[in-house]
This record gives C-alpha cells, structure tokens and sequence, in this order.
C-alpha cells in the first residue's frame, strides 16, 4: 500500500523547521519529487524481506520510500540535527515503521546494527567514490545496491575498460562486484537544483572476494599509480610503486602484460595478476 512521502512543501518546511541551509560542503541536495523515490526503490530491488542501509538520509525522502516497502532502514547521518529529527518525521508519516538511525560520519563508520544486505543512497557528489568503496570494504554482508551519484562519477564506475572514462574509481569497484548505470535523474527533482545531473548506478558484490586483503591493497596501490599518469606506459607509470622501469617491465611481463600498455587498457584482474606476480 503506498504512504505519505515528502514533496516540495514538506521538505522546505522541515528545512525551515530546522533552519537548515543546504551546504554544498555535505553535498545536500534533497529530493522533493516521490515518483523518483519510488523508482529509485523500485530499481533497487527493494522487498521488504531483507534490512537496508541508506547513506545520508537528511530529510527522509528516499528513507521514506525505502520503509513504504516495509524493509527494515539503517539510515547513517551525519548531521545531528537531521539524525534527530528523521525518526520523528518518520514516527509522523509512516507510524510503526522500523528505522535505527545511526549518527555517525559515513567515510569513518565501522560498525552497522542489523547487517544490513542492500545499501541505496543519494549520495552526496562530493564524496560518493570514497564513502562507497569504505562500505563495499568493511561490510561483507551488503550483496547489492543502488546509488544516485553525479552523471559523470557514475559513469566511471561503471565504465569497462577501454572506455574514455575508465578509471581508478572503476576498477576498485569492479573488485568488489558487477556495476551498471541505470538511468539518468533530472536536476529539477532535486532543492535545491544542483548544476549537474545524477545518474543511477546498480551493483551486485561477488559471491567470494577476487584476493586476499593484502592483495586487494597491493592491486589498488599499482591502481592509484597507473591512473596517476594514465597517459604513460605502464612500464613508466607503475616505475615508482614497483622499484623502477626494468623491475617493472620485467613484472609486468611475469603476469602476461605488456609493458608498453596504459592502465586504460587492463581489467581488474590484469592488475591483480600483476600484485601477484611479485
């Protein structure tokens, strides 16, 4: 049965309510339009069986639509008068619904109640790449999800190789998982309108990690310095990280891969194989 969601009045309401300044250092841009809510819920799979966590609820309108599923929600927030006011929006427009709010820095969060397997965010477009892969790190029971994150940074992680937009971001989130991009998000559903359009992006985590731990550090170290200078050969790039050019040729070549290549050009597990051809 569908509930009461937040429009435009509500949200400039609670934000009045709490003389709240949307601030683009925390990326706060909130939706105000429920037919979008109800897609993003809608794509993300989201039954009801299992709990969700969402990052960044601010003012509960995709929090919202995430409980109207009857799902438990384990909303993180760092905002503390926006952590305290949710769950009285949500006690108002949804009475009984199961919310834990957590109040806490999304990027330095450790530990989550009820192990939460499916994460759905609008993710602020400042900090959406690093606050993501901490999640997909430290939480092993999420399996899947939906982000709203800024066109461009979706894109990428999404991207294959190859692709122009290929980069850092998308290989270390092909570490963790398959990703897609799942439709575009008009900046008019946003307040305030921000001057970059969102896009979807879906995920689905692997059964069982591609490496070790230590492996996963190493990958991302050879990662971080083949996009450093993505226009250069690897055999150049990756020079610092791996005891100079003919130490690295000659690894690279250990794993099968030409040294003459970009970073561009490999898969997450050509850099996996290089880490393990040490």
């Amino acid at each position: 049965m569908m509930k009461a969601l937040l429009g435009p009045a509500e949200i400039r309401d609670l934000a009045e309510l709490l003389d709240l300044q949307p601030t683009k250092k925390l990326g706060q841009n909130f939706v105000i339009d429920a037919n979008t809510v109800r897609r993003i819920v809608q794509t993300a799979d989201v039954t009801g069986e299992s709990p969700v966590v969402e990052i960044g609820p601010g003012l509960g309108s995709l929090t919202l639509g995430l409980l109207e599923t009857g799902a438990p929600v384990v909303a993180v927030e760092i905002d503390p008068r926006l952590a305290e006011q949710l769950p009285k929006t949500v006690a108002q427009m949804q009475p009984g619904a199961d919310l834990t709010v957590v109040q806490h820095d999304a990027m330095t969060i450790m530990e989550l109640p009820r192990h939460p397997s499916t994460l759905v965010a609008n993710l602020p477009y400042n900090v959406s790449v690093p606050v993501l892969l901490h999640f997909l790190e430290h939480f092993p029971y999420i399996t899947s999800g939906l982000v709203m994150v800024q066109a461009e940074v979706g894109q990428r992680l999404a991207a294959t190789p190859g692709s122009k937009v290929y980069g850092s971001p998308s290989v270390k989130a092909a570490w963790y998982g398959h990703w897609r991009t799942a439709g575009l998000v008009s900046r008019h559903v946003f307040w305030p309108v921000p001057n970059v359009d969102s896009i979807l992006v879906g995920f689905r985590l692997r059964d069982e990690p591609l490496g070790t731990e230590e492996e996963r550090r190493a990958t991302f170290e050879l990662v971080d310095a083949a996009f450093g200078q993505r226009r250069k050969m690897l055999r150049q790039s990756l020079s610092g990280v791996l005891g100079g050019s003919a130490a690295a040729s000659e690894r690279l070549e250990a794993a099968g891969i030409a040294p003459t290549q970009r970073g561009e050009q490999l898969t997450v597990d050509d850099f996996l194989a290089v880490a393990r051809a040490a």
